[in-house]
C-alpha cells in the first residue's frame, strides 16, 4: 500500500487470505498428527488441503495485483516486483507438483500423477524453488523496502536491482536438479542443474552488494541502531548461503555433502540467518508505527536479541558444517578389502558433541526471540524503558 499509494482493493478479501491461510496451517498440522500426508518433502499436505491453499493463494494474487493496478504511484517499486514473482511462481509450483488423483471420492488419500524419476524431478523442481521464491524472493522484497527506510537512504543502484531481479527469476527456476545428483535422473539434467546453480551465484551477490551499499553514507548507524545491524547480518547470511549453495551443487562436493548435516547447516544459515534476521528487523520497524508509538520499549533489548541470535546461528550453522563433513568422510571410509570402516551407529555416536553444541546455539537463538517477544509486548502496551543511549558520540574538537 505504501509503495503504491493506494488502499487494498478489498479489506474483506485481505481478511479471507489471512484467516484462510491460518486454516491451511491448521489442516496441514492436523494432517501430520493423523498421518494424513503425501510423504513428499515440503509438500506433505493431502489433496484437499492443497486445493484449499490454491483457493487462498489465488485470492492473494488477486488482492496484490488489484492493488498494483489501482496504484497512484506511476512506478512499480522494486520490492513489489519480487513479491509478484514470489506469488506467481509459488502458485505455479504448487499446482503442478500437487497434481494428484484422490483414491476414493470422499477419502483423504491421493496418488500423484507423476511416478519414478519424473516424480522425483517434479518434486525437487518444486522443493528447490518453493524455498527459493518463498524464502528468497519474498524476503528480498522486504530487504528492498525496510533497509532503505531504516537507513534513510535510497537503494544504492536501481539498475543493479533490475539485473538482480531478472537474472534471479531466469536462473533460479532451473537449479532444482542439483538435489538429485548421483540418482536415476539423467546425467545431462544433473549437470544442467549444477550449471544454473553456479550461475545463480552472480545475481545473488548482486543483490547482497546492493543491500549493503544502500548503507553508503550511513555506516555510522551500525554503532547506534541494532535494527540496522540485524539487517546487515541478514544480508551477510544471504550472501554466505547463496555462495555455499552453488558450491554444494558441484557434483564432487555434493558427493560428500549430500544426505549429511552440512545440508542442514546450509538451510539453517539461510532460514535463521537471512530470513529470521530480516524478519526480526522488519517487525521491530513496523510495530511502533502500527501501534502509534514513538519508539520501541527498549533498544538495548534489541541489541541483546541481536547478539543472542547472531552468536546462536553462527554456532548452530558452524557445528552442522563440521558435523556434516565428518559424517560424509566417515561414510566413505573403506578398508583395504573394500568394506566400510564405520557402521552407521558409529557415525551417529561420533556426531553427539556437535548435536549438543547445535542445541546450545538453537537455545541462544530462541532466547533472543523470547527477548524480542517481551520487547514487542511492552512496546504495544505503550511502555518506554528508561535507559541510556546505545552509544554516546564524543564531541569532536577542531584540528589545530
Amino acid at each position: 500500500q505504501r509503495t503504491s499509494r493506494a488502499r487494498l482493493i478489498s479489506d474483506n478479501l485481505a481478511w479471507f487470505v489471512f484467516w484462510g491461510y491460518q486454516l491451511f496451517i491448521l489442516m496441514a498440522a492436523t494432517g501430520y498428527l493423523l498421518g494424513i500426508t503425501e510423504g513428499r518433502e515440503y509438500a506433505e499436505p493431502e489433496w484437499y488441503t492443497d486445493l484449499w491453499l490454491t483457493i487462498v493463494w489465488v485470492a492473494y494474487l488477486v488482492l496484490f495485483l488489484g492493488t498494483i493496478i489501482k496504484r497512484k504511484e506511476p512506478h512499480i517499486y522494486v520490492a513489489n516486483w519480487f513479491y509478484l514473482a514470489f506469488i506467481v511462481t509459488i502458485a505455479l509450483l504448487h499446482v503442478v507438483n500437487n497434481l494428484s488423483v484422490p483414491a476414493t471420492l470422499l477419502g483423504s488419500k491421493s496418488y500423484s500423477l507423476f511416478s519414478g524419476v519424473q516424480d522425483a524431478l517434479t518434486q525437487w523442481w518444486y522443493g528447490h524453488n518453493a524455498v527459493g521464491f518463498f524464502l528468497t524472493a519474498g524476503f528480498l522484497g522486504m530487504m528492498y523496502y525496510f533497509m532503505p527506510k531504516q537507513a534513510e537512504r535510497p537503494v544504492y543502484s536501481y539498475r543493479l536491482s533490475i539485473i538482480h531481479f531478472w537474472a534471479l527469476i531466469f536462473l533460479y527456476i532451473w537449479a532444482g536438479p542439483h538435489h538429485l545428483h548421483y540418482t536415476a535422473l539423467p546425467d545431462w539434467a544433473q549437470t544442467l542443474g549444477m550449471v544454473f546453480s553456479i550461475m545463480l551465484w552472480m545475481p545473488s551477490w548482486g543483490g547482497m552488494i546492493n543491500g549493503l551499499m544502500t548503507l553508503r553514507g550511513a555506516w555510522d548507524k551500525m554503532r547506534t541502531d541494532p535494527i540496522i545491524r540485524m539487517m546487515v547480518i541478514a544480508v551477510a547470511f544471504y550472501g554466505m548461503s547463496t555462495f555455499e549453495g552453488p558450491v554444494m551443487s558441484i557434483k564432487s562436493v555434493n558427493g560428500l555433502s549430500h544426505y549429511t548435516d552440512w545440508t542442514i547447516g546450509h538451510v539453517h544459515s539461510g532460514a535463521l540467518g537471512w530470513v529470521g534476521m530480516i524478519s526480526f528487523a522488519a517487525v521491530y520497524f513496523m510495530v511502533p508505527r502500527l501501534w502509534g508509538r514513538k519508539q520501541l520499549y527498549s533498544l538495548r533489548m534489541v541489541n541483546w536479541h541481536f547478539w543472542l541470535a547472531t552468536i546462536g546461528i553462527v554456532i548452530y550453522a558452524a557445528v552442522m558444517w563440521v558435523s556434516g563433513i565428518t559424517q560424509g568422510l566417515m561414510w566413505r571410509e573403506y578398508d583395504a578389502e573394500g568394506f566400510l570402516v564405520y557402521s552407521f551407529a558409529e557415525t551417529v555416536a561420533a556426531l553427539h558433541p556437535y548435536y549438543i553444541a547445535r542445541a546450545f546455539g538453537g537455545l541462544l537463538y530462541l532466547s533472543g526471540a523470547l527477548v524480542m517477544a517481551v520487547n514487542i509486548w511492552m512496546t504495544i502496551a505503550g511502555r518506554v524503558r528508561n535507559e541510556r543511549p546505545m552509544v554516546t558520540t564524543p564531541k569532536l574538537q577542531p584540528a589545530e
